[in-house]
């Protein structure tokens, strides 16, 4: 890889990680986010007490690309109001999406005009890069696009099926003709990428299968500090406990954690920390089965890995679920499917299950109960295999895969 970069990007994603790799090697020309708690008038909020700040001034705060110089970052904080407050009033999924191309597109926008301080490449994420390639492009930069789940049409298709499957936890389905005007984003962002960063086999080979370009897909699996000290007891005697983390909902496969609850009954515990927008009747039959913890501050995440026994992800559809590295991490023994996109090795780390099969689950559950020297291995096996998935690692295996990357100033032809 020649010369500096650009990275844009919206929200705190994985802790600001990627400008923060490009930062620690010089090479960050730019960083361009939403908001962030150190530029503008966020900043003024650190001044404030912690204590009288409500919760989500409280994230904003946390907002913070540690290691990226100030100068280095240029923020759009009206733009970040605008869309904090439209998302306050988005109802269902298709007006979420119709945000998520509205943002994405005026971010990218706001990028463009902004300029690319000589930068010879430009890191951006899909969906919200589109603009900013072909500019990039126009002035002879190397761009590389980082697709962060399977493509939207893959979405569409695995969690449409959800739905129709369970009505009663989304509503009816309906196509969403705005996911249509993603996916396209997502191609033609493709089209113009030097390089597709994919954190996963299961998306690299969906955005094959879309059109993207095989040779400019690259598999570059996530990294995690951990900040969860792993167990050092595996418990014996008892129900197993199960922990699921993650937006209680279709495409993380809660339906088939509640099915694997009811198939084991007493011999089991299981518990999911995380946000939830399920109506109040299926959240009443879901709490027969499983207990919900509804958000829990990352302060106090420790105590829900160190109660687990075994961490549970029955995704339908993902990019590389972070919360899996963070259980490995933790020394859980790791149930979760293909599609999850983890780094699991099964029969080594937990076990991979098929999407959609509660029956599976429960078999790898109650194989890890009655066994408990496996489960002692496994989770053995998983601190060791965390140590390789360190964000030290993730940052030398993105600038390894950037590192064929060259730019030619001479003006590229667009159309």
């Amino acid at each position: 890889m020649t010369g500096t970069v650009v990275v844009s990007q919206l929200g705190a994603r994985m802790h600001y990680a990627v400008p923060r790799i490009f930062a620690s090697e010089n090479q960050l020309a730019h960083f361009y986010t939403d908001i962030c708690a150190t530029k503008s008038w966020p900043r003024l909020v650190n001044s404030l007490p912690k204590n009288l700040l409500p919760s989500s001034v409280k994230r904003l705060v946390g907002r913070v690309p540690k290691g990226v110089a100030p100068e280095l970052i240029s923020t759009f904080p009206g733009f970040g109001l605008r869309s904090a407050v439209r998302r306050l009033r988005l109802a269902n999924v298709v007006e979420e999406t119709e945000h998520a191309v509205w943002a994405g597109s005026e971010f990218s926008r706001l990028v463009v005009s902004s300029g690319f301080h000589g930068a010879a490449g430009l890191y951006a994420f899909a969906g919200d890069a589109l603009e900013q390639m072909v500019a990039a492009k126009q002035q002879g930069m190397w761009t590389a696009v980082e697709q962060m789940i399977a493509p939207r049409e893959v979405v569409e298709e695995l969690v449409g099926s959800e739905q129709r499957s369970f009505p009663d936890w989304a509503g009816p389905h309906t196509d969403n003709a705005h996911a249509k005007v993603f996916a396209e984003r997502e191609k033609a962002e493709w089209e113009l990428a030097d390089i597709i960063v994919c954190p996963s086999e299961f998306v690299r080979r969906n955005v094959i299968a879309r059109g993207g370009n095989a040779e400019r897909c690259v598999v570059v699996p996530y990294g995690i500090d951990p900040q969860f000290p792993p167990q050092e007891i595996i418990r014996i005697g008892g129900p197993l406990r199960v922990l699921t983390v993650g937006q209680v909902g279709l495409r993380k496969g809660s339906p088939y954690v509640a099915e694997a609850a009811r198939l084991l009954g007493p011999s089991a515990i299981f518990r999911m920390a995380g946000p939830s927008s399920l109506s109040d009747r299926v959240t009443a039959h879901l709490s027969k089965h499983v207990e919900l913890r509804g958000i829990v501050p990352r302060a106090e995440m420790a105590a829900e890995y160190e109660w687990a026994d075994v961490f549970l992800l029955p995704s339908i559809c993902e990019g590389s679920a972070t919360a899996v590295y963070e259980a490995l991490a933790a020394g859980l023994p790791v149930v979760c499917t293909e599609n999850a996109g983890s780094v699991v090795r099964d029969g080594i780390d937990g076990f991979i299950v098929p999407i959609r099969d509660g029956t599976a689950i429960a078999k790898a559950i109650t194989t890890l109960a009655d066994n408990v020297g496996m489960r002692a291995a496994m989770s053995e096996s998983a601190v060791a295999r965390a140590a390789d998935f360190t964000v030290d690692r993730y940052g030398k295996r993105l600038l390894s895969a950037l590192s064929g990357l060259t730019e030619q100033r001479a003006p590229v032809c667009v159309a």
